[in-house]
């Protein structure tokens, strides 16, 4: 026998043809495509039978970075790769420089698919024959024998299986497939090493979509998830007898017995889990193939799969933990599976995983955190387990930075959690990050400081050394509107932080024209307007940048973009609190301009509440309250605004007024004349709408069924409005004491007014339309003529 393959080799002749070269579209790799010629040669040398077989020939590249001499390994490569010809030095390395610079992407790693040569044989299976693809029927009658027989004979077909070559022919013999997966169906419970290596064969075939529909042909997916679901439930048989043994040495440790039973029992129950987390890892990488195919995803979530993957994070393989984390992120792109994961508290388990040492573990738990982010309830069960502390600390990794980044962008969009961040290293890292990078910043990086510096605590510590004159530095040479959105979210909050901004009023006044972009002057003013420092001089920073006429100018309708001219009536508001301010923006004629922009946008809540606002402040100062009061009509709009829909324009509406009815005695009975009719109207409407003629109503109506009211007009009825306790008068007047009594606070909480509406008074004069300054007392004592 020997011999005549020895003269059958002298006959055969291979030659290697059209060898090219290119780049693997994943991996740093070469692709090397060549064409084998084998021919066959007579007895004299003449070619009798000849075949060409197109071949290929990846050469991984693990050593090459960024660092790498490519001319060197161009070299190397050409020497230990005979398919290349030496002429081909100078191509290689031109494919190697391509490679070096082109970026590699986690997401091309995680999306090229498991392939067969990932995995290497079980370790209990390993057979010293070498498998010939000419011997298949030999392999499959193997299958027909006792369960040693079986193992053999499966172990020598995935052989096979593992070189893709051979996939195709393995395919088309029909009885070879039909037997492996019969075998598998009826006695995967009698071996794990039986159903391990079947299972391993037919994930070959799975990792090539061409032949999925054989694999799912033959049931092979449903019966996988039959054998997961049976091996969670061995698992926690093990372990449930594992904690009895180790309960009864425990309570008797002076037992040897008892001690080396113990042992005996985990040194099994460690030989098993290894066994089974193997066959648990190709079982769930052959579902994860199938389930590129979104229907078969849909069977599998519907017989419990996210459940299963979920209680399967609790072990310590990491090999098996990447393929259920993999399988995770795939299906947490659907609501449903995403769903069952919050119920099944998968965020708590994938907490451990973070940080890992295992690098694309780590990286896949992160991504799946990430897409699991963007649900508030899971948001909330990851901070519970303490995943902002540990999320700050991959910052420092320049490979999950940007996920970090994302995941905590979206926790800090919720108030409750944005003090969290204050506790951790995160701020330091990001401020370190803001001033190191160049010209262009990530989106991700500054949408983050821009949620932080919306809290107290964190801002402190933003603007803490050289913080804030770094990041104004940056934004003034830039021109940079996210870092300047950022510093308007630092200047909203009292305190040492609200101070430092003293520094910089100048820099932030003189951007305010019509040279810069308006959307960064819309910032630059929205931080002004914050400002609210007593020891501003605002009347000198308005004279020295000559803001007046640009403010005027932009309160003309269609002047500019709304969001710019609501910024400048909110500015006019805050430098409105300074006496010489107020009457210098008096005589300027703003304010006509702002009772022309309140009927333009008379619709817009927001633009009618800061307007009335700046009114507000307008008639704390005398110098201003006789404009507002006696030469415009804003007295008008403020009554026709005093009882709107929206709680916040009331309340300061009528705030302005009360001040207005105290200083001026017409504007005031106007005033008041028109809350006792509002009030009025506001009674007889419930007394219209009451259903007069509903039977044994007894303050309507007395035994005999006649009206209290009797035949007379309910108006000529005064005294059943009120009680006769000096409100109204015997002819039904209003009493002018009244209203004095009730600012003073004579009526107290049982008088009329205190029982309608919304009567805000506040104790401090507010410094925007929403909030009110501690430092200064509101106006309150009518009867004060220092005032």
């Amino acid at each position: 026998m020997d011999n005549q393959q020895a003269v059958d080799a002298r006959y055969l002749k291979r030659r290697v043809k059209g060898c090219s070269l290119d780049v693997h579209p994943t991996e740093r790799a070469l692709v090397v495509q060549y064409e084998v010629e084998a021919t066959i040669l007579g007895e004299l040398g003449d070619p009798m039978v000849g075949e060409r077989k197109e071949c290929q020939k990846i050469i991984r590249l693990k050593s090459l970075n960024a660092h790498t001499d490519t001319s060197s390994l161009a070299r190397k490569v050409v020497e230990e790769c005979r398919l290349i010809h030496p002429s081909k030095v100078s191509e290689v390395e031109q494919l190697l420089f391509y490679l070096q610079k082109r970026k590699q992407s986690n997401d091309n790693q995680e999306k090229k698919r498991i392939t067969p040569r990932d995995f290497t044989p079980y370790g209990g299976v390993e057979l010293d024959e070498v498998a010939s693809i000419n011997s298949i029927d030999e392999y499959v009658e193997l299958l027909y024998e006792d369960i040693q027989e079986k193992i053999r004979g499966a172990t020598l077909i995935f052989q096979l299986a593992r070189t893709p070559d051979n996939l195709e022919e393995l395919m088309q013999n029909e009885t070879a497939i039909g037997a492996l997966a019969r075998v598998l169906r009826e006695d995967w419970k009698q071996s794990v090493d039986l159903a391990t290596t079947i299972t391993y064969i037919f994930f070959c075939f799975s990792s090539f979509s061409q032949f999925h529909g054989m694999v799912t042909h033959f049931k092979i997916g449903a019966l996988c998830m039959n054998i997961i679901e049976h091996e969670l439930k061995r698992y926690d048989l093990w372990q449930d007898e594992l904690q009895k043994k180790k309960k009864a040495y425990e309570e008797s440790p002076e037992n040897q017995n008892l001690k080396k039973e113990h042992e005996k029992s985990f040194r099994k129950y460690q030989s098993l889990l290894n066994k089974q987390e193997q066959l648990l890892r190709v079982a769930l990488c052959l579902l994860l193939n199938l389930a590129e195919d979104t229907r078969t995803e849909l069977k599998m979530r519907n017989k419990n799969i996210v459940h299963m993957l979920v209680k399967i994070l609790d072990r310590e393989d990491q090999e098996l933990l990447l393929v259920v984390v993999s399988f995770l992120k795939k299906l947490s792109i659907f609501l449903e599976n995403k769903n069952d994961m919050a119920e099944t508290s998968a965020v708590e388990r994938l907490a451990r995983l973070v940080p890992c040492k295992h690098e694309e573990l780590l990286s896949a738990s992160v991504r799946l955190l990430l897409n699991l982010s963007f649900d508030t309830t899971l948001r909330s069960q990851m901070v519970q387990a303490g995943l902002i502390p540990k999320l700050s600390s991959l910052l420092a990794d320049e490979g999950q930075r940007q996920l970090s980044m994302c995941i905590l962008y979206h926790i800090s969009m919720d108030d409750r959690f944005k003090s969290m961040f204050a506790d951790t290293d995160c701020i330091p890292q990001l401020m370190k990050m803001v001033f190191d990078c160049g010209e262009k910043m990530d989106v991700e990086l500054i949408s983050l400081c821009i949620n932080l510096a919306a809290n107290k605590s964190n801002a402190q510590l933003i603007c803490e050394g050289n913080g804030l004159k770094m990041l104004m530095k940056r934004a003034v040479k830039m021109k940079d509107v996210l870092v300047m959105k950022m510093i308007r979210n630092l200047s909203q909050h009292s305190g040492p932080t609200k101070s430092l901004f003293l520094d910089h009023v100048g820099d932030l006044a003189a951007l305010i024209s019509e040279e810069e972009a308006e959307e960064f002057v819309i910032e630059c003013l929205g931080t002004l307007a914050n400002l609210t420092i007593p020891d501003l001089d605002w009347a000198l920073v308005l004279k020295e940048y000559n803001m007046v006429p640009y403010l005027k100018d932009r309160l003309k309708p269609g002047a500019a973009e709304d969001d710019l001219i609501l910024e400048v009536v909110i500015m006019i508001g805050t430098v409105s609190m300074d006496d010489s301010c107020a009457a210098m923006l008096a005589k300027s004629g703003i304010i006509p301009a702002l009772i022309e922009l309140l009927n333009a946008q008379q619709e817009d809540d927001e633009f009618v509440c800061q307007i009335v606002y700046v009114f507000y402040q307008m008639v704390f100062h005398k110098a201003t309250r006789d404009v507002i009061v006696k030469d415009t009509q804003a007295p008008a709009y403020l009554i026709d605004l005093m009882h709107d829909n929206n709680a916040e324009i009331r309340k300061v509406c009528n705030n302005t007024l009360d001040i207005i009815a105290e200083y001026d005695e017409d504007w005031g009975k106007k005033i008041q004349t028109e809350k006792f009719r509002w009030y009025n109207g506001q009674w007889l409407e419930m007394v219209e709408n009451r259903q007069m003629d509903e039977v044994g109503e007894p303050f309507m109506y007395g035994d005999d069924g006649e009206s209290f009211i009797g035949n007379e007009d309910i108006l000529e009825r005064p005294d059943l409005f009120y009680s006769a306790d000096g409100i109204i008068s015997a002819d039904g007047a209003m009493s002018p004491e009244f209203y004095r009594n009730f600012q003073s606070g004579e009526l107290g909480q049982t008088g009329y007014m205190s029982s309608v509406g919304e009567q805000f008074v506040p104790a401090d004069r507010p410094v925007s339309a929403y909030g009110f300054r501690p430092d200064e007392q509101f106006f309150l004592n009518y009867n004060n003529s220092s005032r």
